[in-house]
């Protein structure tokens, strides 16, 4: 695919999708979101963790609601199926660890753009705003499922009822996000922490994500059955092998990812 909307760049098994229309604060159309969903799957093929950025002073304003011409002809349960749908699970299910590095505003759909992502970093510029009461419109793009598992209902149903701005500092503190950075020091420490990802053990994380995700459905026995599963996987990894023996020659592990 021919990326307009977008750029993805793959460097020392690092991809990195930068969200390009700040004109519109890189608000979300149809072409974004197609693109998007196509680019997950090819870092997700090549590299060993996806990074996701904006463009320009904002992270991404949400949906683009001049998008198609008139916004009170939209067809959102279509668009939400049929496009947000995909780009999320492709983002939720990738199998190399996540990282959304915010780095500005990041309202509406773009705000639970960023939640869709296994670690959130913002810069101390960036705010989460749940912008859709705001159009009369409930949280979607997967608000409704993060939010209240990441900062509990009370927070989630007053972050949506009054549409406050959350700066990037009170998201941190509320377990939104993982750390908010000074904006002199943003790019280069999610650079720093996409790095320390990309050369770590990729199964490893994988499974990670499985049994933290799994376990909100599970009973204690169910997740103790799960951990011992994923376990024997991991146990089986060139990874875990060098894990070892790099701990009993007192060196740094070298990682293949496998």
């Amino acid at each position: 695919m021919e990326y307009r909307a977008i750029k993805l760049w793959i460097r020392n098994d690092v991809a990195v999708i930068t969200l390009r229309r700040p004109e519109v604060m890189n608000a979300l159309n149809t072409q974004m979101r197609a693109e998007i969903t196509h680019a997950v799957k090819a870092a997700e093929a090549e590299a060993r963790v996806l990074v996701m950025t904006g463009q320009g002073k904002s992270f991404c304003s949400g949906q683009d609601l001049g998008d198609g011409g008139n916004a009170a002809a939209l067809d959102l349960e279509r668009t939400l199926r049929d496009e947000y749908v995909p780009m999320l699970r492709a983002i939720v299910d990738c199998k190399i660890p996540t990282i959304a590095a915010v780095n500005g505003p990041a309202a509406g759909a773009g705000a639970n753009l960023a939640l869709a992502f296994d670690v959130v970093i913002a810069s101390d510029a960036a705010y989460f705003v749940q912008a859709f009461t705001r159009i009369g419109l409930i949280p979607d793009a997967g608000g409704t499922h993060f939010l209240p598992r990441q900062i509990g209902t009370a927070r989630a149903m007053g972050a949506a009822l009054f549409a406050d701005k959350i700066n990037a500092e009170q998201a941190a503190d509320w377990g939104m996000i993982y750390e908010c950075v000074a904006a002199d020091e943003f790019e280069a420490h999610w650079q720093a922490r996409a790095a320390k990802l990309a050369a770590g053990p990729t199964v490893a994380y994988s499974h990670v994500k499985t049994a933290l995700r799994e376990s909100s459905g599970n009973t204690f026995e169910q997740q103790l059955a799960l951990e011992a599963k994923l376990q024997g996987k991991c146990g089986q990894t060139r990874d875990f092998q060098e894990g070892v023996v790099s701990f009993l020659q007192k060196r740094p592990p070298v990682y293949e990812g496998r």
